[in-house]
């Protein structure tokens, strides 16, 4: 596709094999005439959650700016691994480094027997932060739920890792299966605290394993399939309660309430507290 500007846009789904699944996004691989009107236009007409626009940058080194069809944000994950499998086909996998708003993001991409593209962010170093009870009351409200309804082994906060999250955990899977939330006033609280989106969780009794819904309203979008950005955040809200630390991995399964199942996988760095991100991503089918 290219719009009314002449930017060549490319379109990968991210964190699956199947190109009917994942999260779409928007790729730009030269961005370096666009302003910035330019690219929020260019976000509405391609109508993903994101595009990455890649601004700029020597070798395998990218400046890299995301936008939803209604504002810039500073860092999205599935947009990034959209943008590294559509460089491995054209640069070859191996180490790549892109410089966003958020900070530097280190990716490493490979290539599996069917030729297609797997990648891995490194986060930013991440932050949790607590949630006030007026602003989850708020929350709650927006969604429809109720505190009853949800997890006490994993209590609410919003966590960072490039983009800032509110975690909020289902006691079921019915809960979180039963989405119809308030857009507008779920859309008021995120831009209030500067949230990207809001990250409904449900754990799979004893395991690592999450299924993940996530509302962005102040995106213009009801739900996202796929959510790297608030995977890393979630990893890094898991290792602050105690309850993920090196040694283990995360399966988070998005996107299966929305027919567009995905798989993203958390890991931790050895050495920091910064949060890694794997998944794959492969163009998108031709109706995405």
């Amino acid at each position: 596709m290219s719009p009314a500007s002449g930017a060549q846009v490319l379109r990968y789904t991210a964190f699956s094999t199947d190109p009917a699944g994942g999260n779409p996004a928007g790729v730009v691989l030269d961005a370096t005439g666009l302003d910035d009107d330019d690219m929020l236009r260019i976000a509405a007409e391609v109508g993903h959650s994101e595009t990455a626009f890649l601004t700029g940058g020597t070798g395998r080194t990218y400046e890299v700016r995301y936008f939803s069809p209604l504002t810039e944000v500073p860092f999205c994950g599935h947009a990034t691994v959209a943008a590294a499998a559509a460089l491995t086909e054209r640069v070859g996998p191996g180490e790549l480094t892109f410089a966003t708003r958020s900070g530097t993001v280190p990716v490493t991409t490979t290539v599996d027997a069917a030729g297609t593209a797997r990648a891995t962010l490194t986060s930013v170093e991440p932050s949790v932060h607590p949630v006030t009870d007026a602003d989850l009351d708020e929350a709650l409200a927006a969604l429809g739920w109720r505190s009853a309804e949800l997890d006490p082994a994993l209590p609410p906060g919003i966590a960072y890792a490039g983009a800032r999250h509110l975690v909020l955990a289902a006691g079921t899977r019915a809960r979180l299966a039963d989405l119809d939330y308030d857009f507008d006033r779920l859309g008021g609280l995120s831009r209030s605290l500067d949230l990207a989106t809001v990250q409904l969780v449900w754990r799979e009794p004893d395991t690592l394993t999450f299924h993940v819904r996530n509302p962005f309203p102040v995106g213009g979008v009801v739900e996202d399939p796929a959510t790297g950005a608030a995977a890393a955040a979630f990893g890094a809200y898991l290792r602050h309660l105690g309850q993920a630390g090196p040694s283990d991995e995360l399966l988070l399964l998005q996107g299966e309430d929305m027919g567009r199942p995905s798989i993203i996988e958390v890991r931790f760095a050895e050495d920091d507290a910064r949060v890694r991100v794997s998944g794959f991503a492969v163009r998108c089918a031709p109706e995405a």
